[in-house]
């Protein structure tokens, strides 16, 4: 092993993606805190990351990703699904569609009402408008100006847009103010995480402009291997850099925030988890904790792709469409504006498939071309896609070990379609999906499905469903949080390892259930929470 004079740090944190970030941000604020922030992935220079539409391209082509795999999913008649999460400084919000969705505010008093006290609504709300520098809405009761996190409406959306909102109204889906705000209910154009045309991931809002400071080292290239023990406290980590293995000590406390597939195989590979993982392994034993990678839960999403012979209002593969994207990479460059700036879910919806229920069940996303199989088919022509996305999943799925290399990549299963309501509410959800593919509003943009499936068919949608879903790439619930009298909890409601002195978990794994909405919000509340539970602790 090899170690460095400066390798003693106050904190050492596993993972610079939207929680990482933030956390490491906000505890080297104070001058005398030193803090190690640890990235797997490299820098993040790319232009496909800093120009939105990048993500279209590097995300199929695995660039500055894990592109993990789950097992054969028997919801999908045996075929694996696709999880791509960010390996790059910010993480997967480096790589993603940039959509800012906080969701629903029953979610947080759920969390609280299952013995998570300090997480209701009231009481998370100031830490989403702490981070948030909100140039749609201003400063309002529900949204903040004068963070460093940039939410803005798109610069150049589609007129595509428009149309969607007309037809959502007109199959009875309201509009909404803001569904980041006092009502998820409804449509709206989508809040971007950009500022001035570029993206704005975590790194970016976070990290970026304070890496001149003094006592903040960040190391990209650095995969963790495991969490350094003595007993049943945690005392650091030791990664692999540039060959070698590196120990790297933490004075005061460890966080892991590397995502919901990362941080319970790190807890395991540590030897903190289920028994008979660990034993599997041949990891000793340190502490048994059985919910460790249990409580998988994911959105689910399919895609109803509609052709159409407006090449003006959606990108795709034709002459003129290839000569539009040219222009517009030309137009970012210059202006910052155009194509280049979308990030393809360019408006939202939230209804709800039984009108007697108090939140919404189902997510939309209009995107502005021809988005299959994760943008891995490409099909000729020009078209749109809607996102028919679950809310709140049922199914509960798992992250467990294939070895105990740290560089083997974990086995996921995320159990889609394993809970009977989840099919059946998203047939619903897909009906009501088409019915406004079908409204009036879309009569003169509407060409033909590229997957045809009939509305009045149950049998048939469920069918295309197992043929067509997969994730909506927010994987959660792996280190749930929860009271010591849970037996799957993994932390505390101050995110404290249960069991472990000096470890804590932070970012989307300690969800103990998903919420209804894109997970890069939450995450980032999650950390600005942790950020003060750390300051209050030492």
């Amino acid at each position: 092993m090899t170690s460095s004079p400066t390798s003693t740090f106050d904190y050492v944190i596993v993972g610079a993606g939207a929680a990482g970030c933030v956390l490491a941000s906000r505890l080297s604020e104070d001058p005398s805190v030193r803090v190690c922030l640890l990235e797997a992935g490299g820098p993040d220079t790319s232009v496909l990351i800093h120009a939105p539409m990048g993500f279209a391209v590097s995300a199929p082509l695995n660039l500055n990703n894990w592109g993990y795999e789950t097992v054969p999913q028997a919801g999908f008649n045996g075929r694996r699904g696709y999880q791509p999460r960010g390996k790059v400084m910010g993480g997967s919000t480096s790589i993603n569609a940039m959509v800012y969705t906080r969701g629903h505010k029953a979610d947080y008093d759920h969390w609280a009402s299952l013995g998570n006290p300090g997480w209701s609504y009231d009481e998370v709300l100031p830490l989403f408008k702490r981070s948030e520098n909100n140039h749609c809405f201003g400063d309002n009761a529900y949204r903040g100006t004068g963070g460093p996190l940039q939410v803005s409406y798109l610069r150049s959306p589609s007129p595509i847009n428009d149309v969607f909102l007309q037809a959502c109204e007109q199959t009875g889906l309201p509009r909404t103010a803001d569904y980041n705000g006092e009502q998820q209910l409804g449509c709206g154009p989508t809040q971007a995480m950009q500022a001035g045309g570029e993206r704005c991931s975590a790194a970016k809002a976070f990290i970026t402009p304070h890496l001149n400071r003094a006592n903040l080292k960040v190391v990209t290239g650095a995969h963790t291997e495991r969490v350094l023990m003595d007993g049943k406290r945690a005392t650091g980590v030791q990664y692999l850099h540039e060959g070698q293995s590196v120990q790297v000590t933490a004075a005061r406390e460890v966080i892991l925030s590397a995502g919901a597939f990362g941080s319970p195989q790190l807890l395991m590979l540590s030897g903190i988890g289920p028994q008979s993982q660990l034993q599997a392994h041949g990891i000793n034993t340190v502490h048994t904790l059985p919910g460790v990678g249990q409580n998988l839960q994911d959105h689910i999403t399919t895609v109803l792709i509609q052709r159409t012979p407006r090449k003006d209002v959606a990108l795709g593969v034709s002459f003129s469409g290839i000569a539009t994207v040219v222009k517009s990479i030309f137009e970012w460059r210059n202006k910052r504006t155009g194509w280049i700036t979308s990030n393809v879910a360019e408006s939202q919806g939230f209804l709800k498939t039984d009108p007697s229920a108090d939140k919404p069940d189902i997510q939309l996303a209009l995107c502005t071309g021809i988005v299959d199989d994760h943008n891995r088919k490409t099909h000729l022509g020009h078209g749109y896609t809607l996102h028919v996305t679950l809310c709140r999943p049922k199914s509960r799925g798992s992250v467990t070990l294939q070895s105990a290399k740290s560089t083997d990549a974990p086995l996921i299963d995320t159990a889609f379609f394993q809970h009977p309501d989840d099919i059946a509410t998203m047939v619903k959800g897909t009906q009501i999906g088409l019915d406004i593919l079908k409204a009036k509003a879309f009569d003169g943009y509407r060409g033909e499905m590229l997957y045809p499936v009939d509305r009045n068919n149950p049998q048939q949608i469920e069918a295309f469903l197992r043929d067509h879903s997969d994730t909506e790439y927010h994987p959660s619930g792996t280190c749930k949080m929860g009271p010591h009298s849970d037996p799957m909890a993994v932390v505390d409601a101050e995110l404290r390892v249960h069991g472990i002195q000096n470890l804590r978990v932070v970012d989307t794994s300690i969800m103990p259930t998903l919420t209804g909405g894109n997970t890069t919000a939450p995450t980032i509340m999650i950390a600005e929470k942790a950020a003060d539970l750390l300051r209050a602790a030492h």
